[in-house]
C-alpha cells in the first residue's frame, strides 16, 4: 500500500501491548555477585507500551491506550497514574482479576542499562469492533503481526512499525519481508545497520525505503535521518544534553513523531519535534515519566536552542495539549 502521505490526520492515535510497572534505579550499574550498590536517583513509572502512550498524549495527540494490567498493588497503582494522565484514553486499560502484573528493574547510567524484568504471559489483545476511526498505530514487527493490524490498515490507518534488540544475534529477514505490512518503519541505527546489513544509517534508511513508503532512522545523539520513497532524505538535529535515563528515547520520539501528523505538521517538522522531546527525555528517570508537555518542551528549547525556530510549538498549534 502506497500512500502520497503515510501519516494522515485522522482520529486517534492506537497504542497496544503490554504495560509495564518500571522501578527504575539510577546512576548505578549492576552488582558483582554478593555486591550492594547504591542508586543517585529512584522512580516508580509505567513503562513499555505506555511510554509511547503517554508521551502522544502529552505531545497533543487524542491517544488511546490497549492493555491489561493484573489487580495487583503495582497495577492499581499504575492504573491510577495513567487513568490520571490528561489528555489520554484508558478506556480499554483492562485489570484482570488474579494476574501479576509485568514488572521490570532497571539500573541505568547515562551509556549503559541493566534490566530484571518479571512477566506472566495473557492471551493476545483484542481490539473492540467499535473502536471507532484510528489515524495510526505503532506496532513490533519482530514477530508476525495480530489480524487487527491488517483490519486497521486496510480501513486507512497508518501502520508505525519498531523493533527492539535481537538477543538471537540473527536479524532475521523476515522482519524486513513484514515491512510490506506498515507503512512507517521507526528503527535506531545498529538495529536498522544489521538487519539491511549496512555500514551507515544512511545507507539503512535508504535500502528499508525500498521496502516500506517512509523509513525513520534515529542516531542518537546524532539527531534522526529518514528516507521517504517519494520525497528523498529527509535530515533532523537533535539537542546536546547531559543524559540522566536514556529509558524510553525511542518511545518518545515516535510518539512524538507520530503526534506531530495530528497537528498537520510535514516530515522535517515531525522529525525536529520527536528529536527534542527524546532529547528532553533522557534528562528525566523512565520513558512516560520524563515525556515532555508542550510547556516544558517550550522552555526546554528556550534554553537549549534559543536561536532556532519552534513557533510550530506555540500555544495555538498545540491547543489542548
Amino acid at each position: 500500500m502506497t500512500r502520497t502521505d503515510p501519516m494522515p490526520a485522522r482520529g486517534a492515535l492506537l497504542f497496544a501491548g503490554d504495560v509495564y510497572c518500571d522501578l527504575v534505579f539510577a546512576g548505578v550499574t549492576a552488582p558483582e555477585q554478593g555486591a550492594e550498590v547504591y542508586a543517585d536517583a529512584f522512580t516508580v513509572t509505567p513503562g513499555g507500551v505506555a511510554n509511547r502512550a503517554v508521551a502522544a498524549a502529552r505531545a497533543g495527540a487524542p491517544t488511546r491506550l490497549l492493555s491489561r494490567l493484573g489487580d495487583d498493588v503495582l497495577g492499581r497503582h499504575v492504573h491510577r497514574v495513567l487513568t490520571e494522565e490528561p489528555f489520554l484514553d484508558t478506556s480499554l486499560l483492562e485489570l484482570v482479576a488474579g494476574h501479576q502484573s509485568p514488572v521490570s528493574v532497571a539500573l541505568t547510567g547515562p551509556e549503559d542499562r541493566s534490566f530484571i524484568t518479571y512477566e506472566e504471559h495473557l492471551g493476545p489483545l483484542v481490539v473492540p469492533d467499535d473502536l471507532g476511526p484510528v489515524s495510526a498505530t505503532h506496532v513490533g514487527i519482530a514477530r508476525p503481526l495480530p489480524a487487527w493490524v491488517a483490519a486497521l490498515r486496510a480501513t486507512g490507518t497508518t501502520v508505525v512499525g519498531g523493533v527492539g534488540w535481537d538477543h538471537t544475534g540473527e536479524w532475521s529477514g523476515d522482519v524486513l519481508d513484514r515491512l510490506a505490512e506498515i507503512d512507517v518503519f521507526v528503527p535506531n541505527d545498529v538495529e536498522a545497520m544489521r538487519y539491511t546489513r549496512t555500514d551507515t544509517a544512511l545507507d539503512a534508511a535508504k535500502a528499508l525505503a525500498e521496502r516500506v513508503p517512509l523509513a525513520v532512522v534515529t542516531r542518537g545523539a546524532d539527531g534522526v535521518v529518514a528516507v521517504d520513497s517519494e520525497r528523498g532524505v529527509v535530515t533532523a538535529s537533535t539537542i546536546p544534553v547531559d543524559v540522566v535515563d536514556p529509558t524510553g528515547a525511542g518511545d518518545v520520539f515516535v510518539a512524538a513523531f507520530m503526534a506531530g501528523a495530528h497537528h498537520g505538521w510535514d516530515l522535517a517538522t515531525r522529525l525536529r519535534f520527536g528529536a527534542a522531546s527524546a532529547a528532553f527525555a533522557v534528562t528525566g528517570l523512565g520513558g512516560a515519566a520524563s515525556a515532555p508537555h508542550p510547556a516544558q518542551l517550550r522552555a526546554f528549547l528556550q534554553r537549549a536552542a534559543p536561536d532556532d525556530d519552534w513557533s510550530f510549538l506555540d500555544p495555538v498549534a498545540l491547543a489542548g495539549a
